[in-house]
């Protein structure tokens, strides 16, 4: 019979205390789900809040690695004389307000061509608080689905 030497049974009694220690770690983190997710260039909550809030409209480009979404021209039914564009610029990977740039274009439709129009200041505002709330319940859920 070979007896186990006292440098193995040293060795795996480290080990175990190094377990214990590291699971005891693990349990003081806040209980949310990470800020920066970035599997992808920026950070995912907001990219999957943006894509969300914009589902809406045709996407005519996307970069994940640099950020940006791009609108097609959207049409309301509801007023078929106006359309409007929209481009999203996510800039880092924290899930912060100061992240996430939204920029919208509106046409009216006049004398038989789309002419630029004004669009009103808090369009831009109000869709980017849209897309950072959006973003924080996915952060929630994914913390509450484990």
């Amino acid at each position: 019979m070979i007896r186990p030497t006292r440098p193995l049974i040293g060795l795996l009694i480290v080990a175990s205390l190094a377990g214990v220690a590291d699971a005891r770690k693990k349990k003081s983190q806040p209980d949310m789900a990470p800020v920066n997710v970035t599997q992808i260039g920026v950070n995912a909550y907001l990219w999957r809040a943006a894509l969300d809030t914009l589902s809406f409209m045709s996407i005519a480009q996307t970069d994940s690695n640099g950020g940006v979404i791009i609108t097609n021209w959207y049409v309301n039914p509801q007023v078929p004389a106006e359309r409007m564009k929209v481009s999203v610029a996510i800039l880092d990977a924290a899930l912060r307000a100061d992240v996430v740039r939204v920029s919208t274009a509106r046409q009216v439709y006049q004398n038989g061509q789309w002419v630029d129009a004004a669009v009103q200041a808090s369009t831009n505002e109000k869709l980017e608080e849209i897309i950072l709330q959006k973003a924080r319940d996915i952060r929630r859920n994914a913390y509450a689905q484990g």
